[in-house]
């Protein structure tokens, strides 16, 4: 299980997308910050985009991660519950209707991990792959 100050500090990420529904396949390169906040820490992305033929275009996100009883809580930026992840369970899924997000984080190489994520329903066929290293 990993803690709030393990993951305090500059990561580099890498993510692949593919996207089955639209026949399109994409990347980032970029990176991310967890930054005190207070309350926890707030996870913020930051890099560059290609995805299918597009031209490559600046990407962001923002969400906020807390420790909880036997685990952490990540949320959206606008304190939305997310996902969890508690000791012996690294997986667990989020219902965005209408479709369903499941995540897996894989620590095996810690300090290099993975976030993967399978979503699936009526509008959405995606696997996304997150690759952090850390950074300095």
């Amino acid at each position: 299980m990993i803690t709030l100050a393990e993951l305090a500090g500059r990561w580099r990420l890498s993510r692949e997308i593919t996207d089955a529904r639209a026949g399109l396949t994409g990347h980032l390169d970029g990176t991310c910050d967890w930054l005190p906040d207070g309350a926890g820490l707030r996870q913020v992305e930051q890099g560059v985009l290609h995805y299918g033929t597009a031209p490559p275009m600046q990407a962001g996100r923002v969400y906020l991660w807390r420790a909880v009883p036997g685990g952490l809580a990540v949320f959206f930026e606008d304190g939305r519950p997310f996902h969890h992840l508690c000791a012996g369970r690294m997986t667990d899924r989020h219902w965005c209707d209408p479709d369903l997000y499941d995540v897996t984080y894989d620590l095996a190489r810690w300090p290099d991990w993975t976030q993967a994520w399978r979503i699936s329903g009526p509008r959405k066929d995606l696997h996304i792959v997150n690759r952090f290293q850390p950074l300095g």
